[in-house]
């Protein structure tokens, strides 16, 4: 049963670490080479759809890591299992603190009513996303380790 918690985990991590390494690295860098309209109304559109997906999504693996841990507590990864689990925590924190409150402002943004630095705001986003994206890399990286 362990294992199959294991590599659930793992997938269900892997596959988040995915989608924001494709916003970061793909779908934003399209996005910004589009008219300021077309691209401010993407980044509102992924902003509502990602922001109802993305927090069921990391605390849903922070659990699964959490169980994994204390399922897993005399096993000798269970210290990577428990990094891993403080890496998503870290990641959670950052995105209460630092990227939802750009986030919940960028959504409602439309042509007529956008702030003058929305762009500042959305590169600002960019900016601690790339942080987050590398911290659940991390997280990830140990999870995989931990499976060996």
């Amino acid at each position: 049963m362990l294992n199959a918690l294991e590599v659930l985990t793992t997938v269900v991590v892997g596959v988040m670490v995915g989608v924001e390494f494709s916003v970061a690295f793909v779908i934003n860098p399209i996005v910004a080479r589009l008219p300021d309209d077309s691209t401010l109304l993407a980044r509102a559109h992924g902003g509502r759809m990602l922001g109802a997906v993305m927090p069921v999504w990391y605390l849903t693996s922070l659990a699964l890591v959490a169980v994994w841990a204390i399922a897993g507590w005399r096993h000798d990864d269970a210290g990577l299992v428990v990094t891993a689990g403080a890496l998503l925590i870290v990641s959670v924190i950052m995105s209460v603190l630092l990227l939802v409150p750009i986030n919940n402002r960028g959504k409602t943004w439309t042509p007529e009513n956008r702030p003058a630095d929305w762009k500042q705001q959305a590169q600002r986003w960019d900016r601690f996303h790339y942080i987050r994206v590398a911290v659940i890399i991390g997280a990830f990286a140990l999870l995989a380790a931990a499976l060996t």
